[in-house]
C-alpha cells in the first residue's frame, strides 16, 4: 500500500539512529587493545652492551 511507505522510511530511519547510537556507545565503553609492553623488551634496554 502506498500510504505505508512514509512509515516504512520512518522505521528505517529510527532503526538507523538506534544502531548508530549503539555503535557509538559500544565504542565509548570498549577500549581498543593497548600496546602490550613485554618485560623482555624493557630488560634488553636496561642491560649494558658488550664492550670489545
Amino acid at each position: 500500500m502506498p500510504q505505508m511507505a512514509p512509515l516504512l522510511w520512518l522505521y528505517l530511519f529510527m532503526f538507523f539512529l538506534a544502531s548508530l547510537m549503539l555503535f557509538i556507545v559500544m565504542n565509548y565503553f570498549i577500549n581498543p587493545f593497548k600496546k602490550i609492553s613485554t618485560p623482555m623488551l624493557t630488560t634488553h634496554k636496561s642491560q649494558k652492551p658488550w664492550k670489545l
